[in-house]
């Protein structure tokens, strides 16, 4: 913007030298033609240097006017000049201050990259000391890597046994459950067995009274009563049913039977054994070749009176001869061999039941 009224300035000068050139020219044409007016020409040269001199002044009018025109354009330009210069002023006092301020920002640059190039220097030989640094830390890293790996292999491993742990234990809670279910399975067999067990205590304890009320009469002559395992034992002596040697039954043994047939004949729930022993005193006759004979016909002849004296199921009789096998005392003394000498009916009650609860176990 300066440098435009700067140009139009410099344009107006020229026009105002122009001006005065023509203004110049103008009075020499009023002096020649006064010179004229006063010296002897004719007539016609007066007219045609008045008409110039007409033609000059309104030349000279219009010259004025445009001169006034210019005036007042070089004053309207004198005072954008003004405010040109006073803007020149300002915009030469910015530039001095911005030019201070570029000074100090260009210091401050040079200061920044001073600093700057300290800084990269500071941070080149803290990188090579961290390089030393990484390379220690990194060597730690893959340690530590390595250990992890391993952990997490051993997690692993772990993991699995655990897996294999739970299944086992799943398996052995599946294998409980079905065992816990067989338990009560069998806790049930076992309390229906007491059961079954406590009717036989029960009817073994019925059977001894109801035996030994019957028998009541025999007890000191040879006759004993015992129950084991279960089990009822009537002992009777030789003294009580035979002779000796014999395999016949005296009367006073056929009477102790026929009141324990009696009892029998009220009892089909029982099993009864008869077993016939004997001392080891050799025996040889026309019927017996040794002492097993003995037993075997004894137990055979006191099942006959049993079967003869009431209504009692033959199956339910089993017969043996022990012989002189099984002796109540090992002595070999009379004594010894009088309590040997002897029979032996086991009542036993029937266990069918009991049986068949087994088999199903």
């Amino acid at each position: 913007m300066f440098l435009k009224h700067l140009a139009f300035l410099s344009m107006f000068a020229l026009h105002l030298a122009n001006m005065s050139q023509v203004f110049k020219f103008n009075y020499l044409i009023v002096a020649t033609l006064l010179l004229s007016l006063f010296s002897c020409v004719p007539h016609r040269q007066f007219e045609d240097v008045k008409a110039s001199r007409d033609s000059c002044e309104r030349e000279m009018k219009g010259f004025r006017t445009e001169y006034e025109l210019f005036k007042a354009r070089e004053k309207e330009m004198n005072s954008r000049l003004t405010e040109q210069e006073k803007q020149l002023a300002m915009l030469t006092r910015d530039t001095t201050s911005m030019g201070i301020t570029y000074r100090r920002l260009t210091s401050s640059y040079d200061k920044l990259n001073q600093t700057y190039d300290q800084l990269l220097a500071n941070n080149a030989a803290l990188m090579k000391g961290k390089e030393d640094d990484n390379r220690v830390l990194m060597g730690k890293f893959q340690m530590t890597q390595e250990e992890l790996q391993k952990k997490e292999d051993r997690l692993r491993e772990s993991e699995l046994a655990l897996e294999k742990r739970e299944s086992e234990v799943n398996q052995l809670s599946a294998n409980l459950s079905a065992f816990e279910k067989d338990l009560n399975a069998k806790e049930a067999r076992v309390q229906e067995l007491e059961s079954i067990l406590a009717r036989k205590d029960s009817t073994v304890n019925a059977l001894f009274s109801k035996v030994e009320n019957a028998l009541l009469g025999f007890k000191d002559n040879g006759l004993s009563m015992s129950v084991k395992n279960g089990k009822v034992y009537v002992s009777l002596e030789e003294r009580l049913l035979f002779e000796s040697g014999s395999t016949e039954v005296d009367a006073k043994g056929v009477d102790a039977l026929k009141k324990l047939a009696k009892v029998l004949e009220n009892e089909s729930e029982i099993n009864v054994l008869i077993e016939g022993h004997t001392d080891n005193v050799p025996i040889k006759s026309a019927r017996m070749k040794d002492n097993w004979d003995l037993s075997v016909l004894r137990a055979t002849s006191i099942v006959r009176i049993l079967i003869n004296s009431a209504k009692v199921d033959s199956k339910i009789f089993t017969v043996a001869g022990r012989g002189e096998y099984y002796p109540i005392d090992p002595a070999n003394t009379a004594e010894a061999r009088k309590k040997n000498r002897r029979t032996e009916i086991i009542l036993t009650p029937n266990l069918d039941e009991l049986f068949k609860i087994l088999d199903t176990n």
